[in-house]
């Protein structure tokens, strides 16, 4: 235990404290079923942290396959709920997986692999980006055609920003810079839906009922936040999903500007934590990866959601990392970082250094 990271545990202990208090006061039954999350998360980061990871890195190829099987399998037979075709039914159950949120964790994963495998030196020339981007593009295409336009970018945003923390040829930025604002428009008259356009018009024009509720909770806290009987907007209902899409309203309105800098601060501070852990790691290809990959999805879900509930950006499903009420997304960042802390730790990772 003398490599285990506690610093990233006590980083996270505030995030699950917050968020325990503000769905509790939101639903006592929504606290009980987060206090199951928990539980269920503890478990499971206790069970992956023990396991051999670098030993079975083998297998990461097959778990990235699968999951792209899965992901075909929802177009071909998966369940449509809302408009959307984004779940699988699990036979003889009446439960339902969602792949996509699989392949977040599973990219991670299988980049961590190919670059561990297929080190820069010192940078990626185009060809060998191309051969890492196809592992990228090819979930990001699936998930948008399911549609969900939000996880897709999100893995687009993530997969890229790797590759550029690891060291690609600064010509292929610039190259894509200039083919991404030229295919922007093409890519809005053409390709997205007529709801995603419906989002982007809302956000220039006319916020929507959902992001008005919010603005109004969160312009209410003023300063240091109100009392929970006077937290009308969420207590009375006005505030649609305040348990999770729009829990950082929430807390602003009890709370206020202090309460919100100082969750953002926090969030600054296991970024910047995850980040400088990726920088010291220098050849270890596979931690460096998942630690700067991980650093990056929090700061990539933190920014869009809270975004888009003061009218910053467009509305999109993503949850706020360790903050909102949600099993799925919980669970998934426990399994990550018990893999952080499993490749720092672990002796199969301290013996490659030399330390018994």
């Amino acid at each position: 235990m003398r490599k285990f990271d506690f610093l990233l545990i006590l980083l996270l202990l505030p995030f699950i404290l917050i968020s325990l208090f503000l769905v509790n006061e939101i639903s006592h039954k929504l606290f009980i079923k987060e206090l199951i999350y928990i539980g269920i998360g503890i478990a499971i980061f206790i069970v992956v942290y023990l396991i051999p990871i670098r030993k079975l890195l083998w297998i990461i190829p097959i778990i990235y396959w699968i999951n792209v099987f899965l992901l075909i399998l929802v177009d071909l037979v998966g369940v449509k709920i809302l408009g959307a075709q984004r779940w699988l039914k699990i036979p003889g159950t009446n439960f339902t997986i969602q792949p996509s949120e699989f392949m977040k964790t599973t990219l991670l994963l299988m980049l961590g692999y190919l670059i561990y495998r297929y080190p820069p030196r010192p940078v990626y020339t185009f060809k060998e980006f191309l051969k890492l981007s196809f592992y990228i593009i090819l979930p990001f295409l699936l998930i948008a055609k399911e549609p969900d336009l939000g996880t897709a970018l999100i893995l687009l945003i993530i997969g890229f920003g790797i590759l550029f923390i690891v060291g690609v040829n600064k010509k292929i930025w610039i190259t894509l810079v200039i083919g991404a604002v030229l295919f922007t428009p093409v890519a809005y008259k053409y390709l997205l839906k007529d709801y995603q356009k419906k989002r982007i018009e809302n956000f220039l024009t006319h916020p929507s009922y959902h992001v008005k509720q919010s603005l109004i909770a969160i312009g209410s806290g003023g300063l240091s936040g109100k009392n929970k009987e006077e937290a009308t907007q969420t207590q009375l209902k006005f505030l649609p999903i305040a348990s999770s899409d729009f829990i950082f309203a929430y807390l602003v309105e009890r709370f206020g500007f202090l309460g919100a800098l100082g969750v953002i601060f926090l969030y600054f501070l296991l970024i910047i934590h995850l980040l400088n852990t990726a920088e010291k790691l220098k050849e270890d290809y596979f931690a460096k990866v998942m630690f700067a990959g991980v650093g990056l999805m929090i700061f990539v879900y933190s920014y869009i959601n809270i975004a888009m509930t003061m009218n910053l950006g467009p509305v999109v499903g993503v949850p706020l990392p360790l903050l909102s009420h949600g099993g799925t997304s919980f669970i998934n960042f426990m399994i990550l970082f018990a893999i952080l802390e499993n490749l720092i730790s672990r002796k199969e990772f301290l013996n490659t250094y030399g330390v018994k």
